[in-house]
């Protein structure tokens, strides 16, 4: 993106104001946790985005920060408390970073908040030409499509390229989108944007009197590194891991670290029609298709607190894909989302 493009897209998705403070955070690598070409491009990124945004300002009449902050090492860890007092402060904070600063994002930007914010975990740049270059009015529109049907979903029946089934319940929750509108004041988006999800009925410990057990159930298929394993969950709890590989004892290890991080936390639907499949989360989770988030879903409207959330991806170009969703509605009917791992484009008009 030349200087012009990008002011355009900053105007489009911030809409930044006059008297505004904006702050820019990127995370730096130290001690054991080390440094990497992509994460050094992505500060010299954000420094360009940040001298961009510093001069435009200067015309406009805000004021643009740019803060460095060592890294947590874990998607969603909590970030350094001097960073989060930043944050109250400004009116607007834009996190490109290594490691998902979005669990602290969402204490700044919260109802009542001055502050809106934006996530950027793992952006490139070559996603300004991908992802970041969409027509965000059509991704808003997409994405609102998606939003209506997943609240008038009450589950959903995913078939893997694996040949493995798994049930969501969708009941009791409300959907929400990120369709790349970062303008109002309490907002988190997560950026480049192009979703909308719902996070599975929990059973957390104050609704299972009144709603019972959570009806998701199945089996998950995860490829790391090549390897396959598969979740086995229940009851929307993730409670075994199946395979005998390094990856599965290692995932196997992991979850047992913390019993939260077995909890099933999103169901959603990209639909940002410049996202390209990569293998990087944060765009590949935008692309035509399905992910589904484990761990902490408290930031998207449910009710599990968490270390870390980390999204598994079944686009279409990944590892493994979901070959067919279907939704079951209030009314019984059933809506079938996703064909040969894409959504059915007679769905988003």
């Amino acid at each position: 993106m030349n200087k012009q493009e990008k002011i355009k897209l900053f105007q489009d998705v911030f809409s930044p104001k006059p008297g505004e403070k904006i702050l820019f955070l990127a995370d730096i690598p130290h001690d054991e946790i080390k440094d990497n070409e992509k994460w050094k491009d992505r500060r010299e990124m954000a420094f360009e985005w940040y001298n961009t945004f510093k001069e435009w300002g200067r015309q406009k009449g805000f004021i643009v920060d740019y803060k460095e902050f060592p890294a947590t090492g874990l998607h969603n860890s909590i970030i350094p408390q001097d960073m989060i007092d930043l944050g109250f402060s400004s009116n607007l904070v834009i996190a490109m970073t290594e490691f998902s600063a979005s669990s602290s994002l969402i204490n700044i930007a919260k109802i009542g908040s001055n502050t809106r914010c934006a996530s950027m975990p793992m952006v490139e740049r070559r996603m300004e030409q991908s992802a970041l270059r969409a027509d965000y009015s059509e991704v808003q529109k997409h994405a609102a499509i998606l939003e209506r049907i997943l609240n008038n979903a009450i589950a959903a029946d995913v078939d893997f390229s694996t040949g493995d089934k798994l049930h969501v319940d969708l009941r009791y929750r409300t959907a929400k989108r990120e369709a790349g509108d970062c303008s109002q004041p309490g907002q988190l988006i997560n950026f480049p944007g192009g979703e909308a999800w719902k996070v599975p009925y929990e059973a957390a410990p104050d609704e299972i009197g009144k709603y019972g057990e959570s009806k998701t159930e199945g089996i998950q298929p995860v490829s790391r590194d090549g390897e396959l394993f598969k979740f086995k969950i229940k009851n929307n709890k993730i409670i075994g891991v199946i395979g005998k590989g390094k990856k599965a004892e290692e995932m196997r290890n992991f979850l047992n670290e913390n019993e939260t991080r077995k909890n099933i936390a999103e169901f959603a639907f990209g639909c940002n029609p410049k996202a390209l499949v990569t293998g990087n989360p944060l765009e590949d989770e935008k692309a035509s298709g399905m992910h589904i988030g484990y761990a902490m879903s408290i930031q998207l409207g449910g009710k599990i607190e968490s270390d870390m959330h980390e999204d598994i991806i079944y686009a279409k170009g990944c590892p493994i894909w979901a070959k067919k969703v279907v939704l079951t509605n209030k009314d019984g009917n059933r809506t079938e989302v996703i064909k040969d791992a894409v959504i059915r484009s007679e769905i988003l008009r």
